[in-house]
């Protein structure tokens, strides 16, 4: 029976739901947040302690870090998985879409980590786990907005990962491709509400038609077997830096290697099927 503590944002549904459920089943003591509390009542019913948090807002990860201080004695591992994607060519996205994804997926993971590490750094030890994406390491057309934030996350990991060291804290990397979740149809909300120029109408059919950013692929992996990997990796003394998550994903980031200009002729033939 573990006798660790675990607060994970993001528990709705999807990735985050599965994460808390797979720590319960390891007898760790769950903090599940959601922004509405109301959507995360069957965790509570299971035996996680549920809370709201809206990572866009510092009083509300300073009122669930200092309850966890105060019940648990601090996080033993926190799990960023809050985040949504925003869509879009980059001309059509407006600065203050781009800067509420970044405020989401960049801005809330930090202002998490921040509130959990000075206990992390008192007691040595602590695993902070970042869910990126795919396109953490990848951007395509379309994807720049939350491409950028993922980026900027994975960046970010990296740094923090350098600056722990030693200190008994891991920082790892979750790396989910397609994942059968509700996470498209919020992306597909948010690029269709977009004003679009008639110049990038391929990028929008290519986002309707294509099936690399939805839920539908048939080698798409289950939330579970994110969560299974951000579990496994909270409970390893040693962790790796980054885990990507199913065959696909591993062989969809070496793609990452190829020459600039050899991606940019596969975008054309992208733009010219469409």
């Amino acid at each position: 029976m573990s006798d660790k503590t675990v607060l994970i944002t993001g528990c709705s549904s999807g990735i985050g739901r599965a994460t808390a459920e797979s720590f319960l089943e390891d007898s760790w003591t769950v903090y599940a947040t959601s922004r509405d509390e109301d959507d995360i009542t069957d965790l509570r019913e299971l035996g996680c302690v549920t809370a709201p948090l809206d990572v866009t807002e510092q009083a509300d990860v300073n009122q669930v870090v200092d309850r966890i201080d105060a019940e648990e004695g601090g996080v033993d591992c926190l799990v960023n998985n809050a985040g949504y994607g925003q869509y879009g060519p980059i001309e059509d996205v407006t600065a203050d879409r781009l800067q509420r994804q970044f405020e989401v997926n960049v801005y809330g993971p930090h202002r998490v980590t921040r509130a959990v590490l000075p206990n992390m750094r008192r007691q040595e030890s602590g695993t902070i786990v970042n869910v990126s994406s795919i396109y953490g390491q990848l951007s395509t057309p379309g994807a720049g907005p939350y491409a950028g934030s993922k980026h900027a996350l994975e960046a970010m990991s990296d740094a923090l990962r350098a600056e722990v060291d030693g200190l008994g804290i891991d920082v790892v990397v979750v790396v989910p491709g397609a994942v059968d979740t509700k996470f498209t149809a919020r992306a597909e909300r948010e690029i269709d509400s977009l004003e679009g120029t008639r110049e990038y109408e391929w990028v929008y059919d290519a986002f309707e038609d294509t099936t690399v950013t939805t839920s539908s692929l048939p080698f798409a992996s289950d939330p579970t077997a994110v969560a299974t990997t951000i579990h496994d990796a909270a409970c390893m003394s040693d962790p790796d830096p980054r885990y990507p998550v199913g065959t696909f994903t591993r062989y969809a980031l070496r793609t990452r290697f190829l020459p600039d200009r050899l991606q940019d002729l596969g975008f054309r033939v992208v733009r010219k099927l469409f």
